[in-house]
């Protein structure tokens, strides 16, 4: 009986602010200029008393980061997408996270801040609905969907009924949270270069794939979904849009960061209104630097609201 030795891997999708998009740390691996990935490193269990204590340990010596915000997302060890059957490494499985830290003043070593939409072009609307979506992906999902109208995907749905629920099509809203959704229909109808990079039936047979973003090594655009998808989510109950936040900020630079994380314009009244009724900030008495205007207020988040009330964060609408 032949056995497959099998190695833990802590990988990290670690979101900084900046002006107008959130950025994730990538890093390159050896002479691959072509595919970037995530910081990732491997688990030690005599050295790292739990999964996340690793996780910050490597990413401080590495990156000489020190992270804020850290949650576990989900266990990646699909087979098909990081090893091949005749492979005699062992077979990797990555347990993903989503951290959050404030950007350093300069890049760590071998590494770089990238905005999160290069690598996934169709999931900021913050502009007006993303061409892309139009013009490429919403007609090759079509025909891929109707080749094969019954063909289950997953969850016991068409893949027709799946294309309809994650890109909001016929009276179904677009849902700023199903990220690995629309990812993994992509990946699934063979546009992306992942899907071709495994040996993806559908991806082999299309002669030339369309450019949707940035490709990344093993299952890290994935794991990079995940994350993305879990905050968009994650900051309508909890107040984790502060840890991208200074210590002080303006209610304008606050809107710029939700919307940036959404990826889609809020109303600025309508947000206002919003984060005045939530409480969750409070005026520091300054006010910014005159920027040929009149000074903007300064505000800092109210940590006495996580006392207050289980779920304090900011349920936006359209």
């Amino acid at each position: 009986m032949t056995t497959t030795n099998i190695e833990i891997n802590l990988t990290a999708a670690i979101v900084a602010p900046e002006a107008v998009s959130p950025t994730c740390l990538v890093v390159r691996e050896g002479s691959d200029k072509a595919l970037t990935m995530l910081p990732s490193g491997p688990f030690d269990p005599v050295a790292h008393r739990t999964f996340e204590a690793g996780l910050r340990t490597w990413v401080a010596e590495q990156a000489g980061l020190q992270l804020g915000y850290a949650e576990q997302l989900y266990t990646f060890g699909d087979r098909g997408r990081h090893a091949r059957a005749s492979d005699t490494a062992p077979h990797v499985v990555s347990v993903g996270y989503l951290a959050l830290t404030q950007r350093p003043d300069q890049n760590p070593s071998g590494s770089s801040f990238r905005n999160w939409y290069g690598f996934f072009p169709w999931e900021d609307w913050r502009q007006g609905r993303p061409e892309m979506l139009d013009d490429v992906i919403l007609p090759a999902l079509t025909n891929w969907a109707e080749d094969a109208p019954e063909a289950a995907t997953g969850r016991g749905l068409s893949r027709m009924a799946r294309f309809k629920l994650a890109f909001g099509l016929d009276g179904f809203p677009w849902d700023e949270e199903k990220v690995l959704d629309r990812y993994e229909l992509l990946y699934s109808a063979g546009l992306l270069n992942e899907a071709r990079r495994d040996g993806r039936e559908e991806a082999l047979r299309r002669a030339v794939l369309p450019v949707l973003g940035a490709s990344m090594q093993f299952d890290h655009r994935r794991i990079l979904a995940t994350a993305m998808g879990r905050l968009r989510s994650k900051l309508k109950y909890r107040p984790v849009i502060f840890e991208l936040m200074s210590e002080a900020f303006t209610l304008t630079d606050l809107q710029r960061m939700v919307e940036g994380i959404a990826g889609r314009h809020l109303h600025k009244q309508n947000f206002r209104r919003l984060v005045e009724a939530t409480q969750l900030v409070e005026p520091t008495g300054e006010r910014a630097a005159a920027t040929g205007g009149r000074p903007a207020q300064l505000y800092r988040f109210r940590r006495a609201v996580l006392a207050e009330r289980p779920a304090p964060g900011l349920r936006f609408g359209a």
